[in-house]
């Protein structure tokens, strides 16, 4: 894993994408394997794929609206949208009820077991902690208060409030509108390389957490940062330290 410090930049803020990097996306899969036997993997496959799909199918599609895309719903629409699709591919029967059960999970995702303890870490050295996610705000709510890290975080910011998803421009800049800092300030930690990527390019110091050990984008540079766990935040902090 690429180690690299920073000695002349002080990180004020570090933000979290919050599905995948901080609540696992695919522990939806025991729910789902308990309701379609056989089929858990990949429904929570097929299911995470086409959610982000359609994020990119409708900031792509209108992405200077200034309002907002006027192709926008929601990210709670689009992850059941998702998951229709997905038992439709799957030729899996999408009762209301199986439906219901799924989503429910999904507002209350599994945290990664570290998770916790960092951001109780971060906390304590009083370094700014925030999430920036495709959410809706009453998902990442409903995820972090089951998660127990309320107290932790300092900011949970969504895109909904510009109608733009990740990557564009616009929801990385949400940053600097809600915290006084500055793009090379702020150490931007996201699970999906892509999202790191995006990070990279806005102007962010990133951490790749790469739980899957998977190869780097092929495109545009690498993260500044790459970890397999949450547990690498607190040593890139350590390294550059923080103002």
């Amino acid at each position: 894993m690429m180690s690299q410090s920073l000695p002349t930049t002080h990180i004020k803020a570090v933000v979290f994408d919050a599905y995948g990097t901080l609540f696992d996306v695919y522990s939806i899969g025991a729910l789902a394997e308990q309701l379609y036997p056989g089929q858990g993997l990949a429904i929570s496959t097929m299911w995470r794929d086409k959610q982000i799909e359609y994020t990119r199918l409708i900031t792509m599609s209108d992405p200077h609206n200034s309002v907002g895309s006027k192709h926008y719903q929601p990210f709670w629409e689009l992850t059941r949208l998702a998951l229709e699709y997905t038992l439709d591919r799957l030729k899996l029967d999408r009762g209301t009820p199986v439906v219901e059960s799924l989503m429910d999970q999904y507002a209350k995702l599994t945290p990664f077991p570290e998770n916790l303890g960092v951001l109780q870490k971060l906390k304590a050295s009083g370094i700014t902690t925030a999430i920036l996610s495709n959410g809706s705000p009453d998902m990442l709510q409903s995820a972090v208060a089951s998660a127990g890290m309320t107290a932790y975080l300092d900011h949970v910011i969504s895109v909904d409030t510009i109608k733009l998803f990740k990557t564009s421009p616009e929801s990385y800049a949400l940053v600097e509108k809600n915290i006084s800092v500055r793009p090379n300030e702020v150490l931007f930690v996201s699970s999906n390389c892509w999202d790191a990527l995006g990070g990279t390019w806005y102007g962010f110091n990133t951490l790749w957490i790469n739980r899957a050990g998977l190869p780097y984008e092929t495109i545009g540079p690498k993260p500044t940062f790459t970890g397999s766990t949450l547990s690498k935040v607190l040593e890139v902090i350590d390294q550059n330290g923080h103002s």
